[in-house]
Order: structure tokens, then sequence, then C-alpha cells
């Protein structure tokens, strides 16, 4: 059986999308499954979040996209297997642009490789060039973290769109699995709103347990590790854990994802 291949997009950066790729791939290996992530942002921060120096490494997915190499070659073991990235996929998107058939070469890198795996996780790029339309090009379905605010709320529709156009012209059947509300304050009403509205404005399925706001996420990707591995009791890891068993087809359950550190503070707005 091949692989279930997800991309985790949303063209606004800083909305958890990182984290939530690589939370749910460790959540899935928890799980028993065999998990490879796939880092197509330029910047690394997947790469990074899982202990490597994106600087240090000598071949990357740019490496698999622009040299055709095989993709076993450039994977790293760990928490999650890892195909890295660092800053010479930038480079990729000139290149790529002057090749037929560019929006493909990410499905053609996998074909050899989707055997070995139960789930490959895409981490896109914070915007929708080629790396991105690569990547949902070859998902089947795609996840979109999304940070319970407004400006990351306006960024949706716009994604849809490509979603819209991908659909047309190269992949008829990508899924949109819904949305990750993450960084969930639920003491502010600016937050709940963002997140009772944002489901019904774009007719897409919010997915649940919201992952609420915690300083430990950035203390895991600090230490290279996701926070499942990092804090296996906080009530982030324990999110993420839920989140994975809606994608795998489990009903969401009710589960108390309260930031200890949080309690008692004042109710905004």
């Amino acid at each position: 059986m091949k692989a279930r291949v997800l991309a985790f997009a949303n063209q606004k950066g800083g909305v958890a999308k990182t984290t939530s790729t690589l939370s749910i791939g460790a959540a899935l290996v928890e799980r028993g499954r065999r998990v490879l992530g796939i880092d197509m942002d330029p910047q690394g921060a997947l790469t990074y979040s899982m202990g490597c120096d994106p600087d240090a490494l000598d071949e990357t997915i740019n490496d698999v996209l622009v040299r055709r190499l095989p993709l076993d070659k450039v994977v790293i073991h760990g928490e999650i297997d890892l195909c890295p990235s660092n800053i010479d996929l930038a480079g990729a998107e000139a290149v790529l642009l002057a090749k037929t058939g560019r929006e493909y070469a990410l499905q053609r890198a996998l074909r050899d490789g989707l055997d070995d795996y139960d789930y490959v996780l895409i981490d896109c790029p914070p915007s929708l060039g080629i790396l991105t339309i690569n990547s949902l090009t070859a998902a089947n379905g795609v996840v979109i973290p999304l940070q319970c605010e407004a400006l990351s709320h306006r960024g949706v529709g716009q994604l849809l769109e490509t979603v819209r156009d991908i659909r047309h012209f190269t992949n008829p059947d990508l899924e949109i699995l819904g949305l990750v509300p993450t960084m969930y304050d639920g003491r502010s009403r600016h937050a709940q709103e963002v997140l009772a509205d944002v489901g019904s404005r774009y007719d897409v399925r919010v997915l649940e347990p919201a992952v609420r706001k915690s300083i430990r996420f950035a203390e895991a990707t600090q230490a290279g590790r996701s926070i499942l591995s990092f804090s296996p009791s906080h009530p982030g890891a324990e999110a993420y854990r839920a989140l994975a068993g809606v994608l795998e087809g489990e009903e969401a359950s009710q589960i108390d994802v309260t930031e200890p550190e949080l309690l008692g503070a004042r109710e905004e707005g």
C-alpha cells in the first residue's frame, strides 16, 4: 500500500505549520506508522526543528528536485524520517520554472519511495509559489494550520483558491482535510470569534481539538525535538495525538487541552 501524502500549507508564516507537521508526524509514529517528513521550505524550519543544522547538509530535497537524486539518498533518520532542506532550495524555484512539467517534480521524486512509508508529510513554504504548487500536486490531502487571529484568517481564502487551481490543472483528487487551529487562547474573545467564523466562512472542516498557545513549543524546537518527545504529557502533545487520530479517521476525543500556566488569567476582550 502506497503512503498517504499530506501537505501542510498556509502562505502566512508563523502559524505553527512546521510544528504541526512534526508533531502530527511524531504522533503517527507513536501509533506505529512509518512517517517521512519532507521540508519544502528553503528556510529549513522542519530540518532545524528536528535538531539538524541546515547549513551543514551536503544533500537535500534540492538535489532530489534539481539533480533527480533518489529520495532515499538524502533521508535522515530521527523521530520521523526526514528529507531535509536548506537555502539551496531557493534556487530550485528558478530552475524548475524553466522545466517542462515543473509542477510534477516532487510527485516524480516520490514515486519510488511511497512503498516504504505509511505517511509522507510535506511542510510547505510560507508562499504560494512553485514549491507549494509541487507539494499540493504530489499530495492526497492538504491540512491548513491556522493561527486564531484575523490576519491568518484572511489568507485562507487565497490558499483555497490555489487549491481549486491545483484541482483543475494538476491534481483533481486533492482533498482539503481541514483547518488545524493553532496558538489558540480560549480566554480571548477574538480567538473564539475567529475559530467560530472561519469554518463556516470557507465551508472547511475545523479539526479538533484546537492547539493552545504555549512556550513549550518554542522550547521543544530549540531542543530539536517534537513536543511529544520533549514534554510527552503536555496538553499540546495530547492535542496533536488527538489530531493524528482525526486524520486517521477517528472521532475527535474530548481531551483537556488547557495550558496550566494560563489558568487564572484574566479574560481578554
